[in-house]
């Protein structure tokens, strides 16, 4: 494990030499702590956008009437708008006033209000990222004397495609190219050759600020950034064009929304604007390998927190009625989300974490807990739940393959050991493994569902993929070491336990169906 940095959904990421490294970890930053009135910024900043300037989202009644009424009192209160989403009703400010949120609190239509995060605008520097080695053009060649007639060179090291059926559906069909899939991540390098066939750029933008920056190729990732994005769009939507790898959906388009700060933060204002992004674009999946920065769970007895969830389930929510599913990775600390309690030793990452019990149902993890969002977990190659990923009854609904940590320890290359092969910027390929990497595979099947009933809403899809999930029963005793020791308890039954939701993703029946 890498040394303490800004994390994303804890991607584990292996180079073929199998030196483990984690991409975006999950463990906390260095910067000041929250207050329970907004943030301890320093007084001697008094001006709006100044060295401690902070973000913040106020939400109010959607429409434009209120909307225009509290903008007048966040500039009186010392802050300034970056943009109003007047239509879910969250309105982005910027404000160096430590009594800000407390303040706007106050203003009559105020629903909530909070600061996104702790650490002062600009966000913190670059940091390392763990990024996967290349595949050599050795192993490259090697595996395309493997492959057969109609594969593209390094699907035969994809052991995914085959553990959900995605082989036998691209026989039928590779989806279609008027279904376009959003990866609202670390930014997209729409230059690879798996990916630039079937890339949307129209559907694309960069939301780090909260607002959208339409300029060209704003979306991509820089040289110091994190390549997860770019992995996860080729997991998804890989073209099938005789390069590299195939995608569960490689028929299909994909667009990338970029979310996530240089330093790999995804700041709940940039979360809000990829939603609404999406849903004004006719996005019809959304991929969400994330957790909101800079709390692991928000809950919702604390105000600051309160306006975060709230912001961004208005912004979930309004994708959803405009007909996009929202599909997000379950997580990588083998939590039990439906447990009575959880240790939360990480929040806030970009302050001063504190080890705190949190009550799962009142602390949610966002976007994974939100109403209608598809959770998925993560499975390894034997199709069992994977080491590190969370679970929960009732609160997973579908696994997918994200690899095994567990075969970290193994000698033999990571295509059989259980890895996630995927394009890196630059035109490179590596592997990953995580419920990152699990979530663009139940993406993958649920816009082979949009292809085959193009008239689906998004609650027809979700029930659509949940039906056709090959019902995978509980594995217990769970003993992730093989030392004996229960690590985890899986709950339910075979149609539907605290593993695997409804059971595993099937391309095939996604298209047969």
């Amino acid at each position: 494990m890498t040394a303490p940095q800004p994390r994303h959904r804890r991607v584990l990421a292996l180079p073929l030499g199998m030196a483990m490294a984690t991409a975006l970890a999950f463990l906390p930053g260095i910067s000041a702590s929250a207050a329970d009135n907004g943030a301890s910024v320093s007084a001697a900043a008094a001006d709006a956008g100044g060295p401690t300037s902070l973000s913040y989202v106020v939400n109010v009644r959607p429409g434009h009437g209120t909307s225009e009424r509290v903008q007048r009192a966040i500039e009186r209160a010392g802050g300034s708008v970056v943009i109003a989403y007047d239509e879910i009703g969250v309105i982005v400010a910027h404000s160096s006033n430590p009594d800000f949120a407390v303040t706007i609190r106050k203003v009559p239509g105020v629903d909530s209000a909070g600061n996104t995060r702790n650490a002062p605008l600009p966000a913190q520097s670059t940091t390392d990222v763990g990024t996967p080695e290349v595949l050599s053009s050795e192993q490259v060649s090697a595996a395309d004397a493997q492959a057969t007639d109609g594969q593209d060179p390094l699907e035969p090291l994809q052991w995914d495609l085959p553990a959900i059926k995605a082989d036998k559906a691209h026989e039928k069909t590779l989806g279609s190219p008027k279904v376009t899939v959003a990866v609202i991540d670390t930014g997209v390098d729409d230059t690879h050759p798996d990916i630039a066939p079937n890339f949307d750029a129209a559907a694309s933008t960069n939301c780090v600020s909260g607002k959208p920056d339409t300029t060209y190729g704003a979306w991509r990732p820089t040289a110091a950034e994190s390549p997860h994005g770019t992995h996860v769009a080729g997991e998804i939507a890989g073209a099938r064009n005789g390069i590299g790898i195939t995608g569960v959906a490689p028929g299909v388009k994909v667009a990338g929304i970029k979310v996530a700060t240089t330093a790999g933060y995804f700041y709940t204002e940039a979360v809000v604007c990829g939603f609404v992004w999406a849903a004004e674009h006719h996005v019809d999946v959304t991929n969400n390998s994330y957790y909101t920065d800079p709390w692991y769970f928000n809950c919702t007895d604390d105000p600051n927190q309160k306006a975060l969830v709230d912001a961004i389930t208005r912004a979930s929510q309004f994708a959803e009625r405009k007909g996009t599913v929202n599909v997000a990775a379950a997580g990588n600390e083998s939590y039990d989300l439906a447990s009575h309690s959880i240790t939360d030793p990480v929040s806030p990452n970009d302050g001063t974490p504190t080890d705190r019990v949190i009550d799962p149902h009142k602390c949610f993890d966002i976007p994974t807990q939100l109403p209608g969002v598809v959770t998925v977990a993560a499975t390894g190659a034997k199709g069992l739940k994977s080491s590190f990923s969370n679970y929960g009854l009732g609160v997973i609904d579908i696994a997918a393959p994200g690899g095994d940590s567990t075969a970290y320890q193994a000698p033999e290359p990571p295509a059989t050991s259980g890895l996630i092969l995927g394009p890196l910027p630059g035109g490179r390929w590596g592997y990953m493994a995580g419920t990152s990497m699990a979530t663009p595979h139940v993406v993958g099947v649920a816009a082979l569902i949009k292809s085959t009933h193009p008239h689906a809403s998004a609650a027809r899809v979700k029930a659509l993929l949940y039906a056709e999930a090959t019902a995978t029963p509980c594995t217990d005793p769970y003993d992730i070491n093989g030392d004996g020791k229960i690590d985890a308890v899986c709950e339910g039954s075979k149609n539907h336990n605290g593993f695997y939701g409804w059971g595993t993703a099937d391309a095939l029946a996604a298209v047969t169906r």
